[in-house]
């Protein structure tokens, strides 16, 4: 398979070439809004295997972050309890774009600003092969879920909720 377009680095594929990580490169047409559902539609990917990374923070405003299937909603409450916070809610998007260093949209676990505790949900390391942002919007790298726990210290999490 040929790359349409190049792809240039970011902090996320650098520290994943620095690891010797191996992983695929995806550009699709970033849509303002168009979430997991349609980069996976572009890149004719189950959305399930399509993670968000999300920045969160807890009631002292530390923040964390959560890597969730593409196709289901972090409960907050269900997070809260298994990590031993009171609470936990999404960063407003200007104060994650400061902690990770990415804006969002383009949000990815790897080569944040920020050294942040990485929480996965459980069901995320049972998949074969992941697709998460690359650290630009409309770049997704693909790569297997193993390198998550050795590489983000990614602690798994029960918290996923349908709507």
């Amino acid at each position: 398979m040929s790359k349409s377009k190049h792809v240039s680095e970011t902090p996320a594929t650098q520290m994943l070439r620095r690891h010797g990580v191996a992983f695929g490169e995806h550009p699709y047409d970033y849509v303002e809004h168009g979430g997991t559902e349609e980069s996976a539609r572009q890149l004719g990917v189950d959305e399930h295997r399509v993670i968000k990374t999300l920045v969160m923070e807890d009631e002292h405003a530390k923040p964390l972050i959560v890597l969730m299937h593409g196709d289901r909603k972090v409960s907050t409450r269900n997070l809260a309890r298994q990590i031993g916070a009171k609470r936990v809610e999404p960063c407003k998007p200007e104060v994650a774009n400061r902690h990770s260093g990415y804006l969002v949209g383009g949000t990815s676990p790897f080569g944040t600003r920020k050294a942040m505790p990485v929480y996965v949900e459980a069901s995320i390391l049972d998949l074969d092969e992941i697709w998460l942002n690359g650290g630009r919007r409309g770049f997704l790298v693909s790569l297997s879920p193993s390198v998550l726990q050795p590489l983000l210290g990614a602690k798994p999490v029960n918290c996923a909720s349908v709507d």
